[in-house]
């Protein structure tokens, strides 16, 4: 039989495909950048100039670690004479503990023997005078060495008190020593200050500052990428929004590095649209993820949004009207192709599952064949 006869008598070669069992996944894909969940602005809490900067954009830095030098003979000379002060605000409280107060309790003491002295004089000028016995000038002096007395040991009593804990000049002496103190605690925090190291562990993605720089305080002159979690920020068609929802295992990869994946979560839904681009921005938590990986390196991801498993699964052209109301298959059997409606379920891509219809191994014909009902057909697989 010519090849021809051939053709016509057992019909024209026709790729068919099977059906298959398998697990079918729906995923979308977008395209974004990787981005740390936060970055940490490092800069000066004085006003200083920069003596070295000991660390460059990109540099791993831990925690701790000296990043930038400032000048520090002015702070130094600073500290040193607020310890000058505390010495002398010490001394002084050593002084009016050891010395002060022991003078005034001593002199207390004998102001009040004074005092009792003069009473009993006091006393005796008196009984004289009433007796006929003494004069008035007597009585007139006891009287006014009485009142002396009892002055000085008014006056000695006042400083054994202001300079007794609670009094005011051991107050004052506390005080003085309180401010001496903070002011040196003061001077060792600015002196602190002209080293500034690393807040936590990361990467440094920004250096904007050089030897010679004044720098002053809310300037930023370093920006730390912290060392954790690693986001994924994509853009979104608003299309799929529906589809999306937080918690979704995805696969991510750098643009630098295709054939590498590392698995996701999706984290972040944005609750607004971008009219501009019609679409939503979400952000994706990649745990583990690669050293490879840099601040704002391009990714590509697919995020999984739906999956059956064990499904029976074809490819999408083998579906007339998937659209209509009433899809069918042409089935490949006893040599001609028959028409066979199918139920559809989830399409993934070029993939669709068929819920009812067809069974595992039944070879499908695609509808770009051109086959109808009933027509001849040698069905090869590709």
């Amino acid at each position: 039989m010519g090849l021809g006869l051939a053709r016509w008598y057992f019909g024209p070669e026709v790729t068919a495909y099977p059906v298959v069992k398998a697990d079918l996944v729906k995923t979308v894909v977008a395209s974004g950048h990787v981005e740390t969940p936060y970055r940490v602005d490092i800069g000066s809490q004085i006003t200083g100039v920069v003596d070295e900067v000991l660390v460059d954009e990109g540099q791993t830095v831990k925690r701790g670690q000296p990043l930038i030098r400032l000048e520090r003979e002015e702070l130094q000379s600073a500290m040193v004479l607020a310890e000058g002060a505390v010495a002398q605000a010490e001394a002084r409280m050593r002084q009016m503990r050891e010395l002060t107060q022991p003078a005034a309790q001593e002199t207390l003491k004998q102001a009040r023997a004074t005092l009792a002295n003069a009473e009993a004089t006091y006393e005796r000028a008196q009984r004289l005078a009433k007796g006929g016995f003494g004069t008035q000038a007597a009585l007139d002096e006891a009287t006014k060495n009485l009142d002396v007395a009892r002055t000085q040991a008014r006056t000695a009593e006042l400083q054994v008190y202001t300079s007794s804990p609670g009094g005011s000049d051991y107050v004052m002496a506390e005080t003085q020593l309180a401010q001496a103190r903070a002011a040196l605690a003061t001077a060792k925090a600015r002196l602190g200050y002209s080293l500034i190291t690393a807040p936590r562990d990361g990467v440094l993605i920004s250096r904007n500052v050089e030897k010679g720089a004044v720098v002053q305080p809310g300037k930023s002159l370093l920006v730390l990428a912290p060392t954790g979690d690693v986001q994924l920020v994509v853009q979104i068609d608003e299309k799929n929004l529906g589809l999306l929802k937080v918690g979704q295992s995805a696969l991510a990869s750098a643009d630098a590095y295709p054939d590498l994946r590392f698995p996701a979560t999706l984290s972040y839904i944005n609750p607004s649209v971008d009219i501009n681009r019609a679409s939503v921005e979400v952000k994706l938590t990649a745990k583990d993820a690669p050293d490879y990986l840099r601040q704002d390196m391009t990714v590509s991801v697919d995020i999984e949004v739906d999956r059956r498993g064990g499904a029976l699964v074809a490819p999408a052209r083998v579906v007339h009207d998937a659209n209509g109301g009433a899809p069918f298959v042409l089935v490949s059997n006893g040599g001609r192709a028959h028409d066979q409606p199918v139920k559809l379920g989830l399409r993934a891509g070029d993939r669709v599952q068929i819920l009812d219809g067809v069974k595992p191994g039944d070879l499908l014909l695609p509808v770009s064949a051109g086959v109808r009902a009933g027509q001849r057909i040698r069905a090869v697989q590709p």
